[in-house]
């Protein structure tokens, strides 16, 4: 299949066209409109410096239902003991960069370009893009982005600089999306660590299917708070 060249129109072509991997689109631009288009067809952005911009849409796509959150034990544990306190859209900035500079096992640089960085840093000063964060007593401890659209969030990256921040903060904005009407959270690929969360792979059309009945459903945009839990202010 033919790997498509975008125009200056914030448009895409149909996901079913993407190659095996879930490549599907080339070039275009980081501006909101286009992002947001991207997403509510489910679509993300995924490059790196040496790159032009990619767009990606693969089969299956890795999701969560938040009412499927699974917590292991030994995280039970943690979240009891309160070694962190969780927020919401306090440090977004703070959070990507330090997404971009975490080291990751067999990773070589980023993905999160300063081109995505500054990208997404508009979204969240538009209400689209928001944080959790984790905090140890006045230091950023852990913390994860994502966009939000409709009853969906799309989860971008993590990071912890301490044992278990990234995973705590998960958790509890899983729990905070869900009570807040989130019925879809996009985590994109496989990864083992998403799956012991509850995450499972489904076909891309299911995946689409899905994310057209959240999109149906109000955004929750604006700065998030996680108490109370609900929409945000």
């Amino acid at each position: 299949m033919p790997i498509f060249r975008l125009s200056r129109e914030p448009a895409f072509p149909d996901p079913a066209l993407a190659e095996p991997d879930g490549l599907l689109a080339v070039g275009g631009d980081l501006e909101p409109e286009r992002l947001l288009t991207a997403y509510a067809e489910g679509i993300f952005p995924w490059f790196d410096a040496e790159s032009p911009i990619l767009w990606w849409s693969p089969d299956p796509r890795l999701v969560l239902d938040p009412a499927a959150l699974h917590v292991p034990r030994s995280l039970q544990r943690t979240l009891r003991r309160g070694t962190y306190r969780v927020s919401a859209d306090e440090a977004f900035e703070r959070v990507i960069r330090r997404c971009a500079e975490r080291d990751r096992p067999g990773q070589q640089g980023t993905w999160i370009t300063a081109e995505m960085v500054d990208a997404y840093v508009r979204l969240h000063r538009l209400g689209l893009a928001h944080s959790f964060e984790a905090w140890e007593g006045d230091a950023l401890a852990g913390g994860l982005y994502g966009v939000s659209l409709g009853a969906a969030f799309f989860g971008e990256s993590m990071f912890a600089d301490a044992p278990d921040a990234s995973k705590v903060a998960f958790v509890r904005s899983v729990e905070w999306l869900r009570s807040a009407g989130v019925e879809l959270v996009d985590c994109q690929v496989r990864t083992e660590h998403l799956v012991r969360f509850g995450a499972r792979e489904v076909p891309r059309a299911e995946f689409l299917a899905r994310l057209a009945r959240a999109l149906e459903q109000p955004t929750l945009r604006g700065r998030w708070q996680l108490e109370p839990a609900g929409p945000p202010s």
